[in-house]
Formats: C-alpha cells, sequence, structure tokens
C-alpha cells in the first residue's frame, strides 16, 4: 500500500526540503503541495492524503486555521505540525486540535521522518 502525503508550507524550499527528506521511505507518495491554507484545505480534502504535514505558519492564516477545517470537515488524514515556534503551548494545541505529532523545524525535523516513516510501516 502507497502512503499518500500532502505538504503545507508558505516557502516552497521548506517543502522541497521535506519533500527530499521523505523520498527515501519506500511506499511514499507525495500527492500535492499547497503554500496556504485555502490551498491547503482545496487539496486535502479533494486529494484525500493519509498523512499531512503542516506548518504553523501560513501567512495571515495559520496551520491550526487548516487542521481544524480538516476536522470539521471529517477529513481521517494524520496531522503531523512544524514550525519554527515549537512551545509547549502549541503543542498542546495541536494535540487538542487532533494532530498526531507537533516538532521543531530547527531541532526535530528529522523526527518527522521517523514519524512518517513508522506510520508508513504499519
Amino acid at each position: 500500500m502507497v502512503l499518500k502525503i500532502f505538504l503545507v508550507d508558505d516557502s516552497a524550499p521548506v517543502r522541497l526540503r521535506i519533500e527530499a527528506m521523505l523520498a527515501s521511505i519506500p511506499s511514499l507518495q507525495v500527492i500535492g503541495q499547497a503554500g496556504d491554507a485555502d490551498a491547503a484545505v482545496r487539496g486535502i480534502l479533494d486529494g484525500r492524503p493519509d498523512v499531512v504535514v503542516l506548518d504553523l505558519k501560513l501567512g495571515e492564516a495559520s496551520g491550526f486555521d487548516v487542521l481544524r477545517a480538516l476536522r470539521e470537515a471529517g477529513s481521517p488524514a494524520e496531522v503531523y505540525m512544524l514550525s519554527n515556534f515549537a512551545t509547549p503551548a502549541y503543542r498542546r494545541r495541536a494535540e487538542q486540535l487532533g494532530a498526531r505529532g507537533f516538532f521543531d523545524k530547527s531541532t526535530e525535523f528529522e523526527h518527522l521522518r521517523a514519524a512518517i516513516a513508522a506510520r508508513g510501516a504499519e
């Protein structure tokens, strides 16, 4: 089975870095990407990925807005959030909204890969 991934970050270079990092995971396919909240929600609901990698800061909106919209729409996608602002309060909020994980971009980037690889091995 192929694990379908959707990447959301307002920085195209960061999305490319995440895609390159995940490329070594067997049976994984990046099915879409978005740089803003509206495009993310549309792309995720249309593409129905298994996993979403979601940045916290998305211009005027936030990853929390996207996560809330996905939950309200009944999306079963597992969401892993990434941020340069990985405070305990943000981590708690992500968990409350149903994120499966929350990782600091500067110190936990590889932990994201490990979590998705483990998800793919299930």
